[in-house]
């Protein structure tokens, strides 16, 4: 089983929403995919979880797919969106710094993709 980690840093929704597609295509495929919030991405859950957005709906499917490892802990906390990541049940990671360590996946296998 291919196994693929995406890291998404960029905080622009149409850019993220390409990130969610490929992350649900890949899992329809038989990958074995984690997606991590990195970054200024991570003002994007709050963003999201309004159903008033016009990709909320994409990001439920996301959610309830399993693929979402977490979202920085330290950007998080820096851009004051960490209560909100809790609320959306979104587990907060960073065992390096407060940062996801990318080598922790590689260790794992998982081919990384940033976007």
């Amino acid at each position: 089983m291919k196994k693929v980690a995406l890291f998404a840093f960029n905080g622009e929704l149409l850019c993220f929403v390409h990130v969610m597609l490929n992350a649900l295509d890949m899992q329809e495929k038989g990958y074995d995919v984690r997606l991590v919030f990195e970054g200024a991405s991570v003002k994007l859950i709050p963003e999201l979880a309004q159903t008033e957005n016009m990709f909320h709906k994409l990001y439920l499917k996301l959610k309830e797919s399993g693929v979402v490892e977490g979202a920085c802990k330290a950007c998080s906390h820096k851009l004051e969106v960490a209560d909100a990541v809790k609320a959306e049940g979104i587990a907060m990671i960073g065992e390096m710094m407060g940062h996801p360590a990318i080598s922790e996946y590689m260790d794992q296998g998982y081919e990384v993709i940033t976007f």
